[in-house]
């Protein structure tokens, strides 16, 4: 008989040298989130964070250059407002304002031509522009808007405004008109300007398929009785709001402080400021805010500017030169200490009473 063949001991496994690679961390479950805003690229460096434009997924710009005195001025100014639209340009400011009513047209115009020229070297900007309050009927907002179109040289805005309403013309009737002009493409969004609350419902319910996604109202440390109202309502429901005359012409800057006498233009589209009885209030308050900012190292404009930034609030600055685009943007680089903020707010609302 053939002896069994005796077996074999296996051979121990060779040890498994310990991986340098870390053992892989369990990814905790990820929650719900909301729909991301997308926010182009070109925002996305923006000193300020962008503000959800509306239900639509879009960015908002958080800080603009308004162009309501580009447009007032003689033929020989045209290269200084330039030169200012330039410079904001140059410093990523990527959401202007204008209107049709500002100098006439000539607003858009000059405007139109700055970034015509800018466009090869520069990101897409962020453009609103607004129909008069005497263009509020639909055959008259049709013709405002390709008007504005042809002055601006673009097949389409990114935001329309009803620049105010007007008594005699229903609201619902201006409201179909540029829901139409959106479903053909010709306006990115819609919004309003110079809307109380009751007029915003009214304007809300008058839309079918889009919404009214910007309100824009004057809005500052010393004038905000109704922008607070507003603020309110456009927070439950999403709407931006855009905060017009946000250095309250010059004041909070600290112009008209030390005795210098605001020209009668300033006076006449800022009379609630200027008041007579008022204003003397207005310049012990402004001078108040003055001192608090040299106290907190940072310029006057940062405390009005930043002090809306902080309540979500789009402010839109002017600039007739490029030296003033600096100096706002500059002071935006800088925020207060939310303590700042507070006592800025305070002593803002101390000009009220």
């Amino acid at each position: 008989m053939t002896p069994k063949k005796a077996r074999s001991k296996p051979k121990p496994s060779p040890q498994r040298r310990p991986s340098k690679r870390p053992a892989p961390k369990r990814r905790a479950p990820t929650p719900e989130r909301a729909p991301r805003t997308r926010v182009p690229p070109e925002l996305e460096s923006s000193i300020l964070p962008p503000i959800p434009l509306g239900h639509t997924g879009h960015a908002h710009p958080p800080i603009g250059m308004g162009l309501w005195a580009l447009g007032r001025w003689t033929i020989e100014d045209e290269a200084q407002t330039k030169a200012a639209l330039g410079r904001a340009l140059e410093r990523r400011v990527r959401w202007f304002d204008t209107a049709e009513v500002y100098g006439t047209g000539r607003s858009e115009r000059l405007l139109g031509e700055v970034l015509a020229r800018a466009a090869p070297r520069t990101p897409p900007v962020f453009l609103t522009t607004k129909v008069s309050w005497e263009h509020l009927r639909p055959s008259q907002v049709r013709a405002a808007l390709l008007g504005s179109l042809q002055r601006l040289n673009r097949p389409k805005v990114d935001l329309y405004l009803v620049h105010a309403p007007d008594p005699h013309v229903s609201i619902a009737e201006t409201m179909g008109a540029l829901e139409a002009l959106w479903k053909e493409g010709r306006v990115g969004a819609i919004g309003v300007s110079n809307f109380s609350v009751d007029e915003l419902e009214a304007a809300a319910r008058s839309l079918s398929e889009t919404e009214i996604v910007a309100n824009q109202v004057e809005y500052n440390l010393f004038h905000r009785q109704d922008g607070e109202e507003i603020l309110g309502y456009c927070r439950r429901h999403q709407i931006v709001v855009e905060a017009y005359t946000p250095l309250a012409r010059g004041v909070l800057a600290g112009r008209y402080l030390d005795g210098e006498v605001p020209p009668a233009e300033v006076r006449r589209f800022a009379h609630r400021i200027f008041e007579g009885d008022r204003f003397p209030e207005v310049v012990k308050r402004g001078r108040e805010l003055r001192a608090l900012a040299e106290l907190e190292n940072v310029p006057m404009i940062s405390l009005a500017l930043h002090w809306l930034v902080r309540q979500g609030v789009a402010p839109i600055f002017g600039a007739s030169r490029p030296d003033q685009v600096d100096q706002v943007l500059d002071a935006v680089t800088r925020r207060p200490s939310d303590e700042a903020l507070d006592r800025a707010d305070a002593i803002g609302r101390g000009a009220l009473d």
